[in-house]
C-alpha cells in the first residue's frame, strides 16, 4: 500500500452554513498547499447522476494549481457503471464553456468499469481482510482493477471533487467511493453492492461506519498517488438554487466523515411515523429508475407494510440503459431473501452482484405473506414514461402519468407526497447507534 494520502483536514461547515467562493478559496488554498511544481494532478469529477458544486470549486483549484507550475491537468468522471456524460456536460460539470478556460487542462476522460483494456490493477486486498471488514460474509481476496490513468507513475496527485449524501451502497456517498466503483473495475464494484444488500439497506444507509465504507477505503489505500478529497455538502432551495453547507479538503477517510456528519443534519428528515402511501415526485436529475431507485431506498423506512410507493416520474424513459435488459431476465425487483435465491441458481447473476443489489435495494424490504412466501413489503407504483409491460416485467405497478393528479392525494392523512425525491433519506427517527 503506497497510498500518501494526506493527514490533515481543512475547511468549515454546519447546517446552517450557506458558502460561497470566497469561504472555497481558502480551503482550497491550504488542502493544496504542498503541491509542488511539475507535478501531475488529475481530478476526479463526479457525472450527472449526482448534484454538486464541481463547477465552483475546480476553477478555483485549477487557478491555485496553475500558480504552483504545475506539469498538466486531467480529469476523470467517476460514472461508475452509468452512461458517459456528452462533452457539453463535462464542461458545466467543470464550470468552463471549453478546455482553453481551464488553466493546464487537457483532457476530461470518460471510465469504462467493463472494458479491460481501459483497467489496471493495483494491487489486492487479502482474504483475511476482507473476512474482517465484512464480518465472514466474503471470504476471498478481491483484485483491484481501476481506470488504467490510475496506474503507478501517471500522475503525482490525485484530487477528488464530490458531494456526499446518504447512500445505500456505502452509508454516504463521497471520499474513497470515488476510487471503488467510481472508476473501478467490475470485481470490488459488484462485491461492495452485493454486501451492502446482504449487510440490509436499514443498516447501511444514513450511517458514516459500515462495512463497505471501510472496504473501499481499504481498497483505496492502494492507489499510487498522493490524494486529496475535497468533499462538500449541498442542498438545494425552493427556487433550485444550490448551496453549500460545508467544504472539507484532504484525507479521504477524515474528510468524508467530517462532511457526513453535517450531510446527517441537512439530508436526512424525521417523518415520527410511518404513511399507507408516499407519493415520491421524483427528482429530475435521475433520469432512469438505475438512479431514480433512491426514491424507494430513501423513503422504505417510512412505509406502513402493505402500503405503496408511487414514484411521479414523467421525464424517466428507461429502467437502465447499461442494466435494463439484466433486470428484466432475473425478473425485476425482489426482496433479499428471493434475490439471494436467485444469485445462488444463476452463475451470470453472480458474475453482476450489481444487479442483483438494485433489485433487492429498490424492493426496499420482505415481508411473509399468508401463503409463506417472502414478497415485498411494500408495492410500488412507477408514473413514468416507461410502459406498462416494460413495468410489469420487472415486477413493479404501472400508472399512466398524464392520468396523474396530486391533488388527489394532498388531503389525504395517511398520504406523504415529498418533492424532489430521491435526494434526501426520511426515517421515522433518528439511528440509535
Amino acid at each position: 500500500m503506497i497510498n500518501q494520502s494526506n493527514q490533515n483536514v481543512c475547511g468549515t461547515g454546519a447546517p446552517e452554513a450557506d458558502l460561497d467562493a470566497a469561504d472555497f478559496r481558502p480551503i482550497l488554498e491550504k488542502a493544496l498547499a504542498n503541491i509542488a511544481p511539475n507535478s501531475k494532478i488529475l481530478a476526479i469529477i463526479p457525472d450527472k447522476t449526482r448534484d454538486d458544486n464541481t463547477d465552483q470549486l475546480f476553477p478555483i483549484a485549477a487557478e491555485i494549481l496553475n500558480r504552483k507550475n504545475i506539469a498538466r491537468l486531467d480529469a476523470l468522471v467517476a460514472q461508475g457503471t452509468h452512461s458517459p456524460m456528452p462533452v457539453a456536460e463535462k464542461l458545466l460539470k467543470i464550470g468552463a464553456k471549453n478546455l482553453a478556460e481551464i488553466p493546464n487542462l487537457r483532457n476530461i476522460f470518460d471510465h469504462d468499469w467493463s472494458d479491460p483494456e481501459n483497467l489496471t490493477i493495483i494491487g489486492e486486498l487479502p482474504a483475511e481482510k476482507v473476512r474482517e471488514i465484512t464480518g465472514s460474509l466474503f471470504d476471498e481476496a478481491i483484485p483491484l482493477s481501476i481506470n488504467k490513468l490510475l496506474a503507478p507513475g501517471n500522475y503525482d496527485v490525485v484530487l477528488i471533487f464530490g458531494a456526499t449524501v446518504p447512500h445505500e451502497v456505502a452509508g454516504f456517498a463521497g471520499g474513497a467511493k470515488y476510487f471503488f466503483p467510481g472508476v473501478a473495475g467490475a470485481e470490488l464494484t459488484h462485491k461492495t453492492h452485493w454486501l451492502a444488500a446482504l449487510a440490509t439497506i436499514e443498516n447501511i444507509i444514513g450511517r458514516i461506519e459500515t462495512p463497505t465504507r471501510h472496504l473501499i477505503e481499504a481498497a483505496a489505500d492502494f492507489v499510487p498517488a498522493e490524494v486529496v478529497s475535497i468533499t462538500s455538502v449541498v442542498s438545494r432551495d425552493d427556487e433550485n438554487r444550490l448551496r453549500t453547507h460545508a467544504l472539507f479538503a484532504g484525507d479521504f477517510r477524515l474528510a468524508l466523515r467530517r462532511a457526513a456528519a453535517v450531510s446527517q443534519k441537512v439530508h436526512i428528515k424525521y417523518s415520527g411515523r410511518k404513511y399507507r402511501r408516499v407519493v415520491a415526485l421524483l427528482d429530475e436529475h435521475y433520469d432512469e429508475l438505475w438512479t431514480g431507485g433512491k426514491a424507494s431506498y430513501r423513503l422504505g423506512a417510512i412505509i406502513e407494510t402493505g402500503g405503496e410507493l408511487i414514484i411521479y416520474a414523467p421525464h424517466l424513459t428507461c429502467i437502465s440503459e447499461t442494466h435494463g435488459a439484466a433486470i428484466e431476465k432475473f425478473g425485476g425487483y425482489a426482496p433479499l431473501e428471493t434475490v439471494k435465491e436467485l444469485v445462488a441458481q444463476s452463475g451470470e447473476l453472480q458474475q453482476n452482484l450489481c444487479v442483483a443489489a438494485h433489485l433487492a435495494h429498490v424492493a426496499y424490504a420482505g415481508e411473509t405473506d399468508e401463503s409463506g412466501k417472502v414478497v415485498k413489503r411494500f408495492k410500488i407504483t412507477l408514473a413514468s414514461q416507461v410502459d406498462a409491460e416494460t413495468c410489469r416485467r420487472v415486477n413493479l405497478n404501472f400508472l399512466d402519468y398524464q392520468t396523474f393528479n396530486r391533488a388527489d392525494y394532498e388531503n389525504d392523512p395517511d398520504t406523504l407526497i415529498v418533492e424532489r425525491a430521491g435526494r434526501d433519506l426520511y426515517l421515522i427517527a433518528p439511528h440509535k447507534d
